[in-house]
């Protein structure tokens, strides 16, 4: 019925607390599920961890990745191996509450949507900067990707089996989801809730990350920034017609050195003219940029699903084991 896929990096702090809230939660709503934690390659106890609570915890799956891959990569790993009809994507800080579940699987029936956005209705718990960053991001989203990218809607949604098998089979692989599932235009709905600080640990989310993101969003969803080429070139040769007629004028009336308006024509004209080329080739390449985008975005290093108990054992790092 559900799957719950949550990537973890270096979360030895919050697995419990994790745990302790999300299993309740989740048993109270008398549905079969699971939950696919990926481990991003932790350099902590974390693996540990998780598979001493799988051991408890039957419907907890583990899949670990070989190294770490980032967070939308841990989340794509999830996603292709969830099982469940309805597929619920969070964090495992815990700010994003897990009591929310059911009310998306609640809004998700009555609404019919494919998808269940869950947007913050209060960001106070974030700094002044993140407040300020993420609303230039949205925005900016927005006019990449369209109205339909909500508003203060990170990666903490629902999504029917439809709509992660359409995911599943984007052909990007390094696919940044809060841009990718808003541009299938699937019917949708939006549940608001508080958004608290975090439980335990620190975030993972750097500076460095927010603005790799950003770029990952932009680049991987759009050939804009090969496209300013294109509008430099046509504004250029807009400039370069008005500057050769100002030069000719200047001819005519005798003001000119001899041989200056040729010079500059010519140099004005061709800078120009080579400004256009290079955007139309900044076209192509976009287009082929985004036709071939292949590399795999994460290697799995096994699925507890998938292998014994033996085989996994032997998987832990032993700096781990103990």
């Amino acid at each position: 019925m559900l799957s719950v896929v949550v990537p973890m990096y270096d979360e030895e702090q919050v697995v419990e607390l994790f745990v302790e809230r999300l299993r309740p939660v989740l048993d109270a709503g008398g549905e079969p599920y699971e939950v696919v934690v990926v481990d991003d390659g932790s350099r902590d106890t974390t693996p540990v961890l998780l598979e001493r609570y799988r051991r408890e915890w039957p419907e907890l799956r583990v899949v670990r990745l070989r190294a770490n891959a980032g967070h939308q990569a841990a989340l794509s790993a999830g996603l292709s191996r969830a099982r469940g009809d309805w597929v619920v994507t969070m964090d495992a800080d815990l700010q994003d509450p897990p009591e929310l579940v059911p009310d998306m699987v609640a809004a998700a029936r009555r609404t019919g949507s494919d998808v269940v956005y869950a947007a913050r209705a209060d960001r106070s718990t974030d700094t002044s900067f993140k407040r300020h960053t993420a609303a230039l991001y949205y925005g900016l989203m927005r006019r990449l990707a369209g109205a339909r990218v909500p508003s203060n809607a990170g990666d903490f949604r629902m999504m029917s089996r439809a709509t992660v098998d359409a995911v599943n089979a984007l052909p990007e692989h390094n696919r940044v989801l809060r841009l990718a599932v808003p541009a299938l235009a699937f019917p949708s709905t939006t549940v608001t809730y508080e958004r608290a600080e975090r439980a335990a640990g620190r975030t993972k989310y750097s500076l460095t990350r927010m603005v790799r993101l950003s770029l990952d969003s932009v680049t991987g969803f759009s050939v804009l920034p090969l496209r300013v080429a294109t509008w430099l070139g046509f504004l250029g040769i807009l400039v370069s017609l008005v500057l050769i007629a100002y030069a000719l004028i200047s001819w005519l009336a005798g003001v000119v050195t001899p041989g200056w308006t040729s010079t500059f024509a010519t140099v004005v004209g061709v800078g120009a003219l080579q400004l256009f080329c290079l955007g139309l080739l900044g076209e192509y390449v976009g287009r082929m940029y985004l036709a071939m985008q292949g590399r795999p975005a994460y290697f799995v290093a096994y699925d507890s699903a998938e292998r014994g108990d033996d085989a996994e054992s032997e998987d832990v790092p032993a700096s781990l084991s103990g």
